[in-house]
């Protein structure tokens, strides 16, 4: 294709992807040359090139010559790419600086948080406890505690009376802060021993 245009390249580029090999070969170095004008990484240059030589393949269609030089439609082009790099390199940035240091969470959050933790280990707990229970007493204490009826609707629940319910659940109940008592004089599990990587 060394006999055709930088023009007609275009227009064969608008039909396929074909010319482009030729239309880069000619064109790489000025637009490596432009990148390194706008950006110091050479990443960021390479990143350039490579979105270039896309948009090329993306927009071959909009060259028109009647309007101008196919190098003047590519350095047009490039310019716009290198003002949207930039632009997202910036905004990029910006973020960066603004979340550099921030603290996500307010003092209010972490108290949240923590009364959110403490009560999920209760709650463990709790359910520990009751896992513990004969289960006729853990379906009654779990309508009562867990599904908030009254001990009169869990005893129509389950079909037992009302008297029966009262003492099984007295008694579930005495048996769960006694598990919850026990629990809590458990002493902590120690912590693993810190060790020290000692350098050769």
């Amino acid at each position: 294709m060394d006999d055709h245009t930088d023009e007609d390249l275009l227009v064969a580029i608008a039909q396929g992807p074909g010319a482009l090999p030729e239309f880069y070969r000619r064109h790489v170095a000025k637009i490596v040359g432009a990148g390194a004008r706008r950006f110091d990484d050479p990443e960021e240059v390479a990143d350039f090139v490579a979105t270039v030589f896309l948009v090329v393949i993306e927009s071959a269609r909009s060259f028109d010559p009647r309007r101008g030089t196919a190098v003047a439609w590519l350095y047009g082009l490039a310019a716009n790419v290198a003002a949207k790099q930039r632009r997202q390199r910036d905004r990029a940035a910006d973020a960066a600086r603004r979340l550099s240091g921030r603290a996500y969470l307010e003092p209010d959050d972490y108290n949240r948080i923590n009364e959110q933790l403490d009560a999920a280990v209760r709650a463990r707990a709790v359910h520990a406890a009751m896992d513990e229970l004969r289960p006729a007493d853990r379906r009654l204490l779990g309508l009562v505690a867990v599904d908030g009826l009254s001990p009169v609707e869990a005893a129509a629940a389950l079909g037992i009376s009302r008297v029966a319910a009262r003492v099984r659940l007295s008694r579930a109940r005495r048996r769960v802060r006694d598990a919850l008592d026990h629990r809590s004089e458990r002493p902590a599990a120690p912590a693993p021993p810190v060790t020290k990587e000692i350098s050769a």
